[in-house]
């Protein structure tokens, strides 16, 4: 049963390895250890697993701590903020492993195992070849104490493992499963230390959880296997075992394991193209089922709307870029103009430098010129690329845009060129380019009398972007006021 949990019991971590790559699947962890977290007024605790050197990229977690202050999920305890229950990196806890390993060692609840990787390799591939379940068979439980001495004695390498009694069976409490039954005689007795007398992942993740009192072990369903071994731990250490809730693995939209191929894999990726974090708190939130009132959601309304008796079980969860984008997009039009404005502000000035010189107050008329269209941050650079580069188009360029033709009118104009008649309506009303209301109007009644229309605003655009599409007419001669478009549209009419 899903009751809601009291504040005083809810402590939950997010413990990830300094690979320096947070991907959507750990990003997803950590944000529902945090909603959990302050959902139920609980703490949430960072604890960085670097005991694998060969995977410690960023040895500090300063990428890691840096995302997650990004993303808005701050913790209750760990690396920089401390706490009661540190050290918060791995490394710095192997007198706890080593403590934990003697209580077990003193119970007898291991044992040593001298099983070189190779003679381990070659049983498990013929437990395969013979189709049963490849485990470790147990050698070196059966030694007599004889037979140990004499390995001691002659110092072959081993390491400790966990006796697991397989003739029963143990049940977990999931939140998204509820019970799951293991049969331990399908669980291989557990490796705690490695030949160099390191500690091993699952031993070390579990001494951490019970050192640490977490209450609720939120990960993500690959670790499923790793369950049934360390409940026998937590048993053979008198520890209360922990609720787990497993979470699906996020696929991308064809049903696969997301891989570094896959847009959007590292949170950096979408970071550099300009993604929100609001809407990728947003979107992580809302996929892998369930149904809201409202799909766009702070941080905050996501916390409120989180209910323990709604979790369920789902396969997979799809990662969809354009769902993605859409929310991204949602997010973009809520902020406010100023916000917007200045977090397009290190996008642009990353492309032109020269907006450094230019007013916030413009500035901000320029991004609201263009938020409607706004997916992403990055965006603004080539929406906005017709303020900062100035168009090469001549009149050859509308003769292409416009074509050759004659009007074909009756008023003594039927012999005279398109192109040419569209520059000399511009160019006869450039006086009244101060009012660009006047302005459109003067020429939009003298292309009326010569049965001309869009070509008009076709040949404006040109002239003042370099392309025929885009922002409306009196929307670019306001951004660019009336000398910079005088400029752009004289040397437009030029042959």
């Amino acid at each position: 049963m899903k009751n809601n949990p009291t504040p005083e019991y809810v402590r939950v971590r997010f413990a990830p390895a300094p690979t320096g790559l947070m991907h959507l699947g750990n990003v997803r962890t950590a944000l529902l250890n945090y909603v959990f977290a302050r959902r139920y007024s609980g703490s949430f605790i960072l604890r960085i697993e670097d005991t694998d050197p060969e995977r410690n990229i960023d040895p500090t977690a300063t990428g890691i701590i840096g995302m997650l202050h990004w993303l808005g999920l701050s913790f209750n305890e760990g690396p920089e903020v401390g706490g009661s229950h540190g050290p918060y990196f791995q490394s710095q806890r192997s007198a706890s492993y080593a403590d934990a390993l003697e209580k077990l060692i003193k119970a007898d609840h291991v044992y040593r195992c001298f099983c070189t990787a190779e003679e381990l390799e070659k049983r498990r591939q013929r437990q395969i070849a013979l189709k049963m379940p490849p485990r470790y068979d147990r050698t070196c439980l059966k030694l007599t104490p004889d037979q140990v001495t004499e390995k001691l004695a002659a110092k072959m390498p081993y390491i400790w493992r966990l006796k697991i009694t397989q003739e029963r069976h143990v049940n977990i409490n999931d939140l998204a499963h509820g019970t799951i039954t293991f049969n331990l005689a399908d669980i291989a007795d557990l490796p705690l230390t490695r030949s160099d007398g390191t500690f091993t992942f699952v031993f070390a993740n579990g001494v951490d959880d019970i050192e640490m009192k977490i209450t609720y072990v939120i990960r993500g369903e690959d670790h499923i296997t790793n369950t049934a071994a360390q409940i026998v731990l937590y048993e053979a250490l008198g520890a209360p075992v922990p609720t787990f809730w497993h979470l699906p693995i996020m696929c991308n939209i064809e049903g696969k394991k997301l891989s570094k191929r896959d847009f959007g894999f590292s949170l950096l990726d979408l970071q550099n193209a300009g993604y929100l974090p609001e809407a990728i708190d947003n979107y992580l939130s809302i996929i892998g089922g369930g149904t809201f009132e409202n799909e766009i959601m702070s941080l905050d309304e996501i916390v409120n709307s989180f209910d323990i008796n709604q979790i369920s079980s789902t396969g997979q969860i799809k990662y969809d870029v354009e769902k993605l984008r859409w929310v991204n997009h949602r997010w973009m039009a809520k902020l406010t103009i100023e916000d917007l404005t200045q977090r397009c502000l290190p996008w642009l000035l990353k492309t032109y430098p020269e907006a450094s010189g230019i007013s916030h107050e413009q500035l901000q008329r320029l991004v609201s010129l263009v938020r409607t269209d706004l997916v992403t941050l990055g965006d603004c650079t080539e929406l906005l690329k017709f303020y900062f580069v100035k168009p090469m188009a001549t009149k050859k360029d509308l003769h292409t845009l416009i074509g050759h033709e004659t009007l074909g009118l009756a008023q003594g104009d039927r012999n005279l060129n398109r192109v040419d008649v569209v520059c000399s309506i511009i160019e006869n009303h450039l006086d009244l380019l101060s009012s660009p209301d006047e302005f459109l109007n003067a020429i939009r009644a003298d292309a009326k009398t010569h049965g001309l229309g869009k070509e008009l605003y076709w040949a404006l655009r040109v002239m003042l972007t370099g392309l025929p599409e885009g922002l409306g007419v009196k929307e670019l001669l306001t951004a660019l006021g009336a000398q910079e478009a005088r400029a752009r549209i004289e040397a437009g009419l030029k042959d």
